[in-house]
Parts: C-alpha cells; structure tokens; sequence
C-alpha cells in the first residue's frame, strides 16, 4: 500500500473519529438532545471509524467505496438538514421530527456553523478522500 493510500485512510478515520466525538461532547457533556435527523446522521458517521479503523489495520483501500456511500448519503443528510435551519423555504416546510425540532439551533457560531453544518463539512471531507481512493485503486489496478 502506498503512502498516499495510508493517508487517506488515516484521514477519513481521522475526520470521522473527530466527527464522532463531536457529536458525542454535544450530546453527553454539553446535554444537547439529538432530533431525528442528527441521529441519521450519527448513523451513517460512527460505522466510518469502525470501518476506516479496521481498514487501517488491514491495510485495505477498497473500503474507500463503503465509506463513499455512506458519507455521501450523509452529506445529503446533514445538507437537508443545514437547509431547513437556514432557509425558510425548507425550514418551514419541514416536517415534524419528534421531540427535539430538527429547525432548532444549539449552536450557531459566525452566523452559519451549526451542528449539522459540521457534520456536513466532515462528510464531504471523507466522500473527497474515499473518491481519491477509489480512483487512486483503479489506477492500481490498471497499471
């Protein structure tokens, strides 16, 4: 495995793991409660650490297409989700998501950072790298 490959599986684990423990300092120690779609999103970004981990130790870049898929469907996710907090259009459209409203902003740094906005930054983060893997592996295979 090239340096390159090692890295790139270094950084999606690495994004992911600081993703994770975000989410969890917001949740266990700040005492935010998650709504429905900040859980989707826990959903799709906590299996990336495991699986990246794993990938590590086994030196194993053909992950980089599992963690494409779901980081992607989470950067959908956390962009629905971003949306509905800073656009009225959707804000007011969107459905009732349980207890905690999905509309509500627990943080709200510089006028746009909000929780899902990390997380959507961290997703596409890792959908950039698992893409470079991906081609980086078939280049691999062709050569």
């Amino acid at each position: 495995m090239t340096k390159k490959t090692e890295n790139g599986l270094l950084g999606i684990f690495g994004l992911a793991l600081v993703a994770t423990l975000g989410s969890l300092y917001f949740s266990e120690i700040r005492g935010y409660e998650p709504c429905e779609l900040c859980w989707y999103q826990r959903i799709l970004m906590y299996p990336i650490v495991l699986i990246s981990g794993i990938a590590i130790y086994q030196k194993n870049a053909r992950i980089a297409l599992t963690t494409l898929v779901f980081s992607s469907i989470g950067a959908l996710t956390s962009g629905y989700h971003y949306a509905i907090q800073k656009i009225d259009f959707f804000g007011e459209r969107a459905p009732a998501c349980g207890v905690v409203s999905c509309t509500g902003e627990y943080i709200n740094y510089l006028g746009f950072i909000t929780i899902p906005f990390l997380a959507l930054v961290a997703f596409i983060g890792i959908a950039i790298i698992s893409l470079i893997l991906v081609k980086h592996n078939k280049e691999d295979k062709t050569a």
